[in-house]
């Protein structure tokens, strides 16, 4: 209790002085996993596959969820907020195996298991993997207009944002390079959400994410 207020009390106190450079929107959350109650934060489809280890969350791949349409497998969600237009960042390491579909996913605007967006951020691109991705009570549809030709996951960090404007349909996802995105689309089919982290069903870390909104 007395972790959540302080929490509580840090991100109001930070949303109202710190500020996207960008977008102007207004720090809503942040985490940096320094404290082990930090895990609490967060709904996940599959909590035995996740955890805190030494200031990281780190998820161990595919548990027993199974979505009702075909999407990812692995998702974790911040508790208890929703936001329209944002900016979303994170700090991202893949930790399995290299292959084509190596990934982590971005989930937002995520109502329920039936109506979300992603991003999937993989090593090769096609038509299930490195693109953006709408779940409207189907299996997934690729909507980007633009992707990149893969990422090199390696075994190093790398530095994840999201931006979102509902108003125009724009959705943009930078990667390391926060001038050109890797992929683009527009769509506004889901105007509201949450936004979280995880993988369609591989294993990785998060670490140092924020999150900025009106």
């Amino acid at each position: 209790m007395r972790y959540t207020l302080i929490i509580a009390i840090l991100t109001l106190f930070l949303s109202c002085t710190e500020k996207d450079k960008k977008t102007g929107y207004s720090l809503v959350y942040q985490q940096n996993f320094d404290q082990q109650e930090a895990i609490n934060d967060f709904e996940f489809s599959n909590p035995e596959k996740w955890k805190w280890n030494d200031g990281l969350l780190e998820c161990m791949g595919r548990g027993d969820y199974k979505p009702p349409f075909r999407s990812p497998f692995i998702v974790s969600r911040i508790k208890d907020i929703e936001v329209s237009d944002f900016v979303f960042e994170a700090d991202l390491k893949q930790t399995g195996r290299e292959y084509g579909h190596r990934d982590m996913c971005i989930f937002f605007n995520y109502k329920d298991n039936k109506h979300f967006y992603y991003c999937h951020i993989a090593t090769k691109p096609d038509n299930h993997a490195h693109n953006i991705f709408i779940v409207n009570e189907a299996a997934r549809v690729k909507i980007a207009e633009h992707v990149s030709s893969g990422v090199n996951w390696g075994n190093n960090w790398h530095r994840m944002r999201l931006e979102r404007n509902t108003k125009t349909g724009d959705i943009a996802l930078y990667f390391d390079d926060m001038e050109t995105p890797i992929m683009k689309a527009n769509d506004k089919t889901f105007t509201t959400g949450q936004v979280g982290i995880g993988s369609f069903d591989d294993q990785g870390a998060i670490d140092n994410i924020r999150l900025f909104s009106h």
